[in-house]
């Protein structure tokens, strides 16, 4: 019977779509054949309903394979998974990314293999040494440089899948960066769980606008480098100095602001109030007057007032956001959260809506205001790019992948530009 290399599928957010590129790399190495891997996230109970959903129509789909299950989720909950009777093994987010676990899967699935491997994920103390040359499209690389989290914020699971904050020491970040380039890719995104607590645990204790700088003093041929969510209560004096003096460093921040409202703030256990988030964008927009922010927003959040969700609302203006990544309020089993009053779920739904729309407005008036610009366009297909700003671009004639073309914008879609 003709073996089968394995089979991946990825929940949730861009960091766990860049281990699953370890884990083929791991899987394959180890010689493992003919098994379902399914990488899965923790953020909702809806990404944990999905996760499920999705292993029993994969274990339809593939009645031979070994469904092996991992990822956030995993690591919380892997009671869950393992009473499933389609899940041949549990696999925690430590052990995923070690070569003696696929070693231990293609050597003997079942007789030396435990069928659940999950670490106390508090305890793990190294980085990671899973650096992948190259994962995302031909025209962006993206490049881990931390994992975990040390804040508990009241709605988040996150740091219980992935454990405290750890940083890839710069070295070993430059030194991926530069065979990134040699290799022809024209951006990197430097990602993680809390990306501005990197550093934290080094020696000297540097911070993230120390590695950006020293990105791009030490790698000059690369010519755009862009930052994935960042906290911005914890943007340092040389990440806003990038801001100001670094053209190659791309203006477009995602925010992890969540709410809009002191209180509620308050009670998520976050770190800044409304006041801060408004003059961090007040102030990178004045050192770099093309800057465009994304922003996360959850609506809904327990004992949310009707006033206290404006305020959120009245956040979208205030910081001139550009792209909203709304999140309907869900409990998560094992949070603070979810033991606060609950907001009913309609008038969750209706919140989430009228975010969604005021982001939806947002955007719009971005698109128009591009019209007639000149703009550098990094090409991730031939008919389609993203300006500095993170706008997509689309082209009626091809172009070439992977190459930073200059164009005039000619026109605007509902969510693009086009040339």
């Amino acid at each position: 019977m003709e073996r089968r290399a394995p089979v991946f599928h990825t929940h949730g957010c861009r960091l766990n779509a860049y281990e699953t590129e370890a884990m083929r790399d791991l899987s394959t190495a180890a010689g493992l054949e003919d098994a379902v891997i399914v990488n899965t996230c923790a953020v909702t109970a809806e990404a944990v309903r999905k996760a499920r959903q999705d292993i029993r129509r994969l274990r339809r789909a593939n009645p031979n394979a070994r469904v092996i299950v991992t990822g956030c989720a995993a690591q919380t909950e892997p009671e869950t998974f393992r009473a499933m009777p389609e899940v041949d093994a549990v696999i925690g987010n430590h052990a995923k990314m070690q070569p003696e676990t696929w070693a231990g899967l293609a050597a003997d699935f079942i007789g030396t293999t435990e069928a659940a491997q999950i670490d106390d994920i508090m305890s793990v103390r190294e980085t990671a040494g899973h650096l992948i040359d190259g994962f995302g499209t031909r025209s962006r690389a993206y490049v881990q440089v931390q994992n975990g989290c040390d804040h508990r914020c009241t709605f988040c699971i996150i740091p219980f899948g992935r454990g405290n904050s750890r940083s890839v020491p710069a070295g070993v970040v430059v030194d991926q960066i530069r065979r990134l380039v040699e290799r022809g890719y024209n951006e990197v995104v430097l990602t993680g769980v809390d990306l501005t607590s990197w550093g934290a645990d080094l020696p000297a204790a540097p911070r993230l606008g120390d590695l950006v700088l020293r990105i791009l003093k030490l790698v000059p041929d690369l010519p755009r480098l862009r930052i994935s969510s960042i906290d911005s209560i914890e943007a340092d004096p040389a990440l806003m100095q990038a801001i100001a003096d670094e053209p190659r460093l791309m203006p477009h921040l995602h925010l992890s602001l969540q709410h809009g409202d002191d209180l509620i703030l308050k009670r998520m256990k976050r770190r800044h109030l409304r006041d801060d988030a408004i003059r961090f964008c007040e102030d990178a927009r004045r050192l770099r007057p093309d800057m465009t922010f994304g922003a996360d927003i959850i609506a809904g959040f327990p004992t949310e007032t009707e006033a206290q969700f404006v305020n959120s609302l009245k956040l979208v203006s205030e910081c001139d956001l550009t792209w909203l990544h709304v999140f309907p309020y869900s409990p998560r089993q094992g949070t603070p959260a979810a033991r606060m009053p609950q907001v009913d779920g309609v008038a969750i739904k209706d919140r989430a809506r009228r975010l969604r729309e005021a982001g939806a407005l947002a955007a719009t008036r971005h698109l128009q205001a591009q019209i007639g610009r000149t703009h550098r366009i990094l090409l991730e297909n031939p008919v389609m790019g993203r300006t500095e700003q993170f706008t997509e671009v689309r082209f009626a004639d091809p172009q070439p992948e992977g190459q930073i073309v200059t164009a005039r914008i000619a026109g605007a879609g509902d969510s693009h530009l086009t040339v």
